[in-house]
């Protein structure tokens, strides 16, 4: 018998979020809310559709592999050279590039945990090992949902080959500000890659969380991933994005590259996406000041909610998780739980973040009168 390596047979299916429609057709209502998945709500930019629609007639061919006139475009968008740009199938793709590209088996790959899930099956896979700093509280205090810096850099020793800071934090929705992430990148050995996890960063309304694009300048050893899959409506194309200060990190990065990962409609649809910017900023302004909203209404039914800078908010509910969320997908509302520790809640349309705090409150109710 044919067997996979040992590390591949242990890993835990990866979970998407589950489809809105087969949940309806499930419990018999007409409709479901998703607010699992982290997508926006809108529907493609005008200039996205017409971007795909004139290059799909020309399907037929392989796209650029190098994504040159999106590379072009994201050079010029972020004031850097085409060299230090990478583009990969989604972010996550660029995580298991970077990972292939600088980390041995037996190495270290570091990251804050409760963090994005995929960070420890990228170890496993890659043979190494999972160096995991816990969440510490934030600011206000109450259940840990923030990296702890000085905790992750304690944990760095000489075989570390790559730091990963999701800013902002997913699941947490919490995020570092400018002096302690500027006094970690300056102490981190430059020997290690560090590299800033910014799927989230165009959500991010405190002026003191820093864009790492600013950050990596004059630090060889720090890298910025983004994605066009979030802020910027794309989920369904997997675009995204690595910004190099070093061109030699881009360069190992795109030599790990899946030719062709990048289909011709991806690269269409993310050159017209940057070019209307301005309708995504107007996008994002609605997705914060619903955020702002939501937050709101459950800090006033009591749920210890942090400030979020992403587009989905966090609920800090332990060992009732799993068990709310499946009383709300039983009123039709998917959320995203985290078992044990807490549920993610993406920010939607109004009239959808109304359906979930009206299911919201009849799972408490329910759980008020059983005592």
């Amino acid at each position: 018998m044919v067997s996979p390596r040992a590390a591949v047979s242990a890993l835990p299916a990866y979970r998407p979020g589950r489809n809105p429609a087969d949940l309806a057709r499930e419990i018999g209502v007409p409709r479901a809310v998703k607010l699992a998945s982290n997508e926006v709500a809108f529907p493609p930019l005008p200039a996205v559709v017409q971007a795909i629609s004139q290059v799909a007639g020309e399907t037929n061919r392989y796209p650029d592999n190098g994504a040159g006139v999106l590379t072009g475009a994201l050079a010029t968008r972020y004031g850097v050279a085409p060299e230090q740009v990478a583009t990969g199938c989604g972010a996550v793709t660029l995580l298991q590039q970077i990972t292939q590209a600088y980390v041995e088996p037996g190495a270290g790959l570091a990251y804050a945990w409760r963090s994005f899930e995929m960070y420890p099956l990228l170890a496993q896979v890659a043979g190494a090992r999972a160096v995991q700093v816990p969440l510490v509280p934030g600011a206000g205090g109450g259940p840990a949902d923030t990296h702890d810096l000085d905790g992750l850099l304690a944990a760095l020793d000489d075989d570390t080959r790559v730091v990963l800071v999701c800013n902002p934090n997913n699941p947490t929705g919490t995020a570092v500000r400018r002096a302690q992430l500027e006094a970690f990148l300056d102490a981190v050995p430059p020997s290690t890659l560090v590299v800033l996890d910014e799927a989230y960063r165009e959500f991010v309304t405190d002026p003191d969380v820093p864009d790492g694009t600013e950050l990596m300048r004059g630090r060889p050893h720090v890298a910025v991933l983004r994605t066009f899959s979030k802020a910027w409506g794309l989920a369904g194309l997997r675009v995204g994005y690595l910004l190099a200060e070093d061109p030699a990190v881009a360069e190992a990065v795109r030599k790990t590259h899946v030719p062709f990962s990048v289909s011709m409609v991806a690269q269409a649809a993310a050159v017209a996406a940057l070019a209307s910017e301005d309708e995504v900023r107007a996008r994002v302004d609605e997705v914060t000041a619903e955020r702002a909203r939501l937050t709101a209404a459950l800090r006033d039914r009591g749920q210890p909610v942090a400030d979020s800078q992403a587009n989905f908010v966090w609920l800090p509910l332990g060992e009732r998780t799993a068990e709310v969320a499946a009383a709300l997908e039983s009123r039709a509302v998917i959320t995203r739980p985290f078992a044990g520790e807490g549920l993610r809640v993406t920010v939607g349309t109004p009239e959808e973040d109304d359906a979930f705090l009206a299911a919201f409150d009849e799972v408490a109710a329910v759980a008020a009168a059983r005592g």
